[in-house]
């Protein structure tokens, strides 16, 4: 097949019949994944197939055939079209799917070599999203607290848990009874990558728990549960759509200014590093792998910036000025 396939991603390869998955490198690829990594990078799969069919199928490329000509060209439309970070992701996957295409045994060690060595794409952008502040994050709280359904305590207890202890809406999802620990405050968490963390849920956290607790009773099962549209609590786990659709609504109905789930974790981590805390520490509670991570959370070198440029003065009046 790679004798037929020309390099040019101008002209695009063409279509295949789509493989049985065990034997479809991507498939076999993104099976390897965790269900939040396998969405994102499922995406970047797709990415990559526009570009090199014009069709975003994963499934219809031919990536056995893919040679070092087409991963350069691949990574020179990443970097023309895409924010660094997104443009790695995709790189990742891409990488990824040809390590399956080896071990499937579909393509041999010199082409695979060659073909996977991509260059990184340079660059910085400043993080997206926003912090909020702590009127916001009481306007919230106080939205929940006079909520006197069931959702009204739930709601609460989950935004007091993404914001005081750094909860993903996926972490947040996987949670059961079974994992917290009220008379220490004590939460089990399951991450990225499979690597569990201790939360502590302390002060209004640890009532906005009780709260929720007191309306879930005490049966096993997941932490937080659905509540159909009567209002009354069902026994299936929360998805990471219901959360995010829950803020948005708690978000409107406060007043406040819209925002994302992970812009709770983000809030987090910032008011963590103002207070003074220890970014090695704050790191182990957000359950980073790196500093350098939790570092980008970091507003206080913007805040610094901003003082800074006050400290010089622009001699310029407006046009109204008189005198």
């Amino acid at each position: 097949m790679a004798a037929n396939i020309i390099p040019s991603i101008d002209n695009k390869l063409v279509v295949i019949d789509a493989q049985p998955l065990d034997q479809n490198p991507a498939a076999v690829y993104l099976a390897s994944l965790t269900p939040s990594g396998r969405r994102s990078q499922d995406n970047a799969l797709r990415t990559i197939a526009q570009i090199l069919t014009g069709v975003g199928d994963w499934r219809a490329v031919p990536w056995a055939a893919l040679r070092f000509a087409h991963t350069a060209a691949i990574r020179q439309r990443l970097a023309a079209a895409y924010a660094p970070a997104t443009a790695n992701r995709v790189i990742c996957a891409l990488r990824g799917v040809l390590k399956a295409a080896w071990r499937l045994g579909q393509i041999d060690a010199g082409d695979y070599a060659r073909a996977a060595v991509i260059a990184p794409v340079n660059g910085y952008r400043l993080p997206a999203g926003r912090e909020l502040s702590q009127g916001e994050i009481t306007a919230l709280m106080s939205n929940c607290e006079s909520d006197p359904r069931p959702a009204g305590a739930r709601d609460g207890a989950i935004i007091a848990l993404m914001y005081a202890g750094g909860l993903r809406r996926e972490e947040v999802i996987k949670l059961d009874l079974e994992d917290y620990t009220p008379q220490e405050g004590r939460l089990i968490v399951i991450g990225k990558r499979n690597k569990q963390r201790t939360v502590y849920l302390v002060n209004g956290a640890a009532r906005a728990m009780a709260d929720w607790l007191a309306v879930r009773g005490d049966q096993p099962g997941p932490l937080f549960l659905a509540i159909n549209k009567g209002g009354q609590l069902g026994a299936e786990r929360m998805t990471t759509q219901a959360i995010y659709n829950m803020l948005a609504r708690r978000a409107d109905l406060a007043g406040v200014r819209k925002f994302s789930p992970h812009d709770l974790r983000r809030t987090f981590v910032s008011d963590l590093l103002d207070a003074g805390a220890d970014i090695a520490t704050v790191a182990k509670m957000a359950g980073h792998s790196s500093v350098t991570t939790t570092a980008r959370y970091d507003r206080r070198p913007e805040a610094a910036k901003a003082k800074a440029a006050g400290l010089l003065h622009v001699p310029y009046h407006g046009r109204g000025f008189e005198g």
